[in-house]
């Protein structure tokens, strides 16, 4: 199948302003983060911005971006513009989204976000992580997997939430925010209206759900570090300089 990786990056993040250029090692974290993406081998990499300052840093070290309106309310919509300025005839048949504050992640973690997609009839695919610590089970910060088992390490995705959930014993999942869409699934996805559910617990996911559409959860093992803060920008400059 042909596949694009489109990395949504917008400079207005209000945790950490500016965060897509912020230095790691003496490169933009953006350039990590679309380095990585590359080195998954699933295709062309490219990052879609709102900024001239992140297009030109990221063409600077001889990578891929493109510009798009700086009005979008999710990274989905972004990834959407770019993906019918980049290829208006329609050849590309699975989008990845990789978040543009992942600048540690694991190339071949953005790859396995495509097997689910194996299934025909799964519409996107994302990722999710068995949770280890006790404090995660009830950090509202940490996103839930409510999902029914289809093997060792696959789940078909029920409900996503910031409780904890499912109640009982076995194992909780620590969802992933990194996607893998069916051309259509996205076209259809950013079209549709934030729902109820997704308002409620501010999880943009649930739209696709509430739909009807099928997501599917490939449980990997490691939670890429996501930059949001200060601190964490400094955990990522301690693991890119070591």
């Amino acid at each position: 199948m042909s596949v694009l990786v489109l990395i949504p990056a917008r400079m207005a993040s209000t945790r950490l302003p500016g965060k897509p250029l912020a230095d790691i090692a003496g490169r933009p974290m953006i350039v990590h983060v679309a380095e990585r993406a590359l080195a998954s081998g699933l295709g062309r990499a490219v990052v879609a911005t709102d900024s001239a300052d992140v297009l030109e840093a990221v063409r600077a070290h001889g990578l891929e971006a493109v510009m798009t309106r700086g009005d979008h309310p999710s990274g989905s919509d972004r990834i959407f513009e770019a993906l019918e300025a980049l290829d208006p005839d329609g050849e590309v048949e699975v989008v990845v989204n990789v978040q543009g504050d992942l600048p540690t992640i694991d190339p071949a973690i953005v790859a396995a976000a495509l097997k689910p997609l194996e299934e025909p009839a799964v519409d996107i695919a994302t990722l999710g992580v068995e949770i280890g610590r006790e404090e995660e089970k009830t950090n509202p910060n940490v996103v839930k997997i409510v999902g029914a088992p289809l093997g060792p390490d696959r789940l078909k995705a029920l409900y996503f939430t910031r409780a904890t959930a499912p109640w009982g014993d076995g194992p909780l999942y620590h969802h992933v925010g990194l996607y893998a869409y069916r051309r259509a699934a996205l076209q259809r996805f950013v079209s549709l209206p934030a729902s109820s559910l997704e308002l409620r617990e501010r999880l943009e996911q649930l739209r696709a759900l509430e739909a009807g559409m099928r997501i599917d959860v490939q449980i990997v093992d490691t939670v890429p570090l996501g930059v949001d803060t200060p601190g964490e920008l400094e955990r990522a400059r301690r693991i890119l300089s070591a």
